[in-house]
């Protein structure tokens, strides 16, 4: 998997949110709102290009006090909800 051309990770107004750029604003015309950990885990994304769930889970559990299980189940839940919005592919 990867992240989606064309759209990043922005703080605006002390939130950390993902916007599109360029052709990709046009048809999302939207802002996704992110918590720390959902943003630490598009850097995990953004830094490793082809990512799967586990991968991002091992350098995430690295940074966080959390097991590896438990970390893939919800960063699976995560890219679903994100593939969903059509920022993964």
């Amino acid at each position: 998997m990867k992240l989606k051309s064309g759209f990043i990770l922005r703080e605006v107004c002390g939130q950390k949110v993902i916007v599109a750029e360029g052709l990709e604003a046009v048809d999302f015309g939207r802002l996704i709102s992110l918590n720390d950990s959902a943003a630490a885990i598009w850097q995990i994304a953004q830094k490793q290009g082809d990512f799967t769930i586990e991968s991002i889970a091992e350098e995430f559990c690295q940074h966080y006090d959390i097991d590896q299980i438990t970390a893939q189940n919800d960063i699976k839940t995560l890219i679903e909800s994100w593939q969903n919005l059509g920022i993964v592919e």
